[in-house]
């Protein structure tokens, strides 16, 4: 995928590489390099969009111990903050991290103006930098909750099957959405079996509000037919703040068994009931979410319980859970991306924004 020099769209800031024993380990280019903003409490990039369309924005963060000041394993707080225009995005705390680890942060959002600005914050608790900042345009019909005043931040996105590769992205998602294999997080001594088809897995006409792609579809996960139900209990780790998160799940069920099967479940969330009764279609994506109903469910637990009519256990193909983004204030800060007057050497590096098209 095309990068461009990140000057063009901020007047701050210093670039840098990571040490050389780090990066061995980069996944890509874009790992390797940084700019860290040392001056002023709000440093902003502004990125050109259209208005009121959605963008999947991601920022990633490797510190890769560029200032050798060993700051993310030291014992102190590495914690610094994230914003769209004067919105609250989120935190990246890189406190007792491996300095060769990316972080990565995304957010689903609708373009208030003709420009979007992404703004690091500076908490006093480490010095704000970033590796690589892309914004992508969605199709307008893509989750229909996004609005002018939410936005979701990413929590995580799995795909489930027998899945070798722990990250599944671009070109089988054209979004370039990151889908974590399932089947990379779980202890095998669960009786979880995996399912496949070679079947195209399709959604109705005008019924599609994800684009999950067929790919993801054609696998899934169930259990033993001795067992009753399944639990998906996503991790929240040990550097996020649980207390004041809101979830959004989207469950993604095709039925891909080839035979007529009697499956039907109650979906549960912690001892909350969602969805009742319901059964998945063959070779059809049924994607379920409570629309505009954020939940407080610190430990993201989530059931998947058959019912007493049910013949078979449930089964699940692809999860996506959100946190809720409140975009109230949609002006934009006046020193957006014009904090400092930027160097000569801050246009020598080409990994901050790109655009898919």
């Amino acid at each position: 995928m095309p990068f461009s020099f990140d000057g063009e769209f901020v007047e701050s800031g210093q670039n840098h590489d990571i040490l050389p024993e780090f990066m061995v380990d980069a996944a890509n280019e874009q790992q390797k390099t940084l700019r860290s903003f040392p001056d002023g409490s709000r440093n902003c990039y502004t990125l050109p969009s259209t208005v009121g369309k959605k963008y999947l924005l991601r920022a990633t963060f490797t510190y890769g111990n560029y200032d050798r000041l060993n700051k993310s394993l030291d014992g102190s707080l590495f914690l610094f903050g994230l914003h769209i225009g004067v919105n609250f995005w989120d935190k990246v705390n890189l406190s007792n991290w491996d300095p060769s680890f990316a972080v990565w942060k995304e957010v689903l959002t609708v373009a208030p103006s003709n420009s979007v600005s992404i703004c690091l914050i500076n908490f006093g608790s480490g010095i704000p930098f970033i590796s690589s900042l892309e914004l992508r345009p969605l199709q307008d019909t893509m989750y229909p909750f996004l609005n002018a005043s939410v936005s979701v931040s990413y929590f995580t996105r799995y795909r489930f099957g027998n899945i070798t590769d722990f990250i599944t992205r671009y070109p089988t998602d054209s979004y370039d959405r990151f889908w974590e294999s399932w089947s990379g997080t779980i202890d095998y001594t669960y009786p979880w079996i995996s399912l496949n088809t070679t079947n195209k897995v399709e959604s109705l006409p005008g019924t599609d509000a994800f684009n999950v792609p067929s790919a993801i579809l054609q696998q899934a996960s169930t259990i033993d037919t001795n067992y009753s139900f399944m639990s998906v209990a996503v991790a929240t780790g040990p550097n996020i703040d649980t207390t004041s998160l809101q979830l959004l799940p989207v469950f993604h069920f095709a039925e891909i068994n080839r035979s007529n099967p009697n499956r039907r479940f109650d979906i549960y969330s912690a001892e909350d009931l969602l969805f009742a009764d319901f059964s998945p279609s063959r070779f059809q994506v049924d994607s379920m979410y409570k629309n505009g109903q954020f939940l407080k469910n610190a430990y993201a637990i989530f059931s998947l319980n058959k019912t007493d009519s049910s013949s078979l256990p449930p089964l699940i193909n692809a999860f996506e859970v959100y946190s809720l983004v409140r975009m109230e204030n949609l002006t934009t800060d006046s020193n957006d991306g014009k904090i400092h007057e930027y160097t000569e050497s801050s246009l020598h590096i080409c990994h901050v924004y790109s655009r898919f098209t």
